[in-house]
């Protein structure tokens, strides 16, 4: 199979390959990403954030929400 053919199945599945998250130098990421690292449904992360009960708050980055990284190590204890 050709490299192209490759990257063909991995863009048609539309699943995202996330680093780990040891690795991960943005200060924040957006919704998906953490629920993922959670092992959540985005719209779980969304209800935290509307009622403000989850173990991560968000803050708000152009009318969208972002998560802080350090948040997330803390939460899970990744260092």
């Amino acid at each position: 199979m050709s490299v192209e053919n490759t990257a063909k199945i991995l863009n048609s599945s539309n699943q995202q390959i996330y680093p780990p998250l040891e690795s991960v130098t943005r200060p924040v990421l957006d919704t998906a990403t953490v629920a993922y690292y959670l092992n959540r449904k985005q719209q779980t992360l969304r209800r935290w954030a509307t009622y403000q009960d989850g173990p991560l708050n968000p803050i708000r980055v152009g009318g969208r929400l972002a998560w802080k990284t350090s948040d997330l190590r803390r939460v899970l204890g990744v260092d």
